[in-house]
């Protein structure tokens, strides 16, 4: 599903990646882990088609609307409330039954109750947990996660668990972690960048 080799990403003189090697199948669980500064986010950002590289291969066999991205800010809109975020990129992706999916992911991540609030209103743990339920909305068969667990509680960390769980039988991951440990059960491969 991924294949990049020798890849390198630069910004100016600043070198952020080189030499990246990595492989990822159609149920391949893959940890990025390293130091604050050190390209993981960068790393998920090429896999996902917001950036390019700067040297090197680099082969996503997956099409961009299979691709479900968790970035540092939840990419949600402050203004609508989080059904209507969830109905609105449901619209974007054409979920098939996108109302009833919808519902099904507010209920599985503690978000129900608050749905017709807005999400500005959100504490930072309701916005990852929407954010996850908008990454997750159309069944994405590649998954980049970059630091899933910030800001949850430990209630939402369990319920991340269950579904990280539950979807590494039928989706791959790139999860960008400073928490290995939780995920080495599921993890089929470690990328350490330096």
């Amino acid at each position: 599903m991924i294949r990049a080799r020798a890849l390198e990403k630069r910004y100016g003189d600043k070198r952020i990646l080189r030499g990246v090697e990595l492989d990822v199948d159609t149920d391949g669980f893959v940890l990025v882990t390293g130091p604050n500064g050190c390209g993981k986010t960068t790393l998920l950002r090429l896999l996902a088609g917001l950036a390019a590289p700067t040297r090197g291969e680099l082969d996503v066999a997956v099409d961009r609307g299979r691709i479900g991205y968790l970035a540092h800010e939840p990419l949600v809109y402050r203004e609508l409330t989080a059904l209507e975020n969830l109905d609105l990129y449901g619209r974007l992706y054409r979920v098939p039954e996108r109302r009833e999916r919808t519902g099904m992911l507010l209920e599985r991540f503690g978000l129900w109750d608050a749905r017709h609030a807005q999400a500005g209103s959100f504490s930072r743990g309701m916005l990852q947990r929407l954010a996850l339920c908008r990454t997750l909305l159309h069944e994405p068969s590649l998954l980049l996660l970059d630091e899933p667990y910030s800001g949850l509680d430990d209630e939402g960390a369990r319920l991340l668990d269950r579904e990280l769980r539950e979807r590494a039988q039928v989706a791959a991951f790139v999860v960008a972690t400073h928490e290995p440990q939780r995920l080495e059960p599921v993890a089929t491969a470690r990328l350490a960048l330096a």
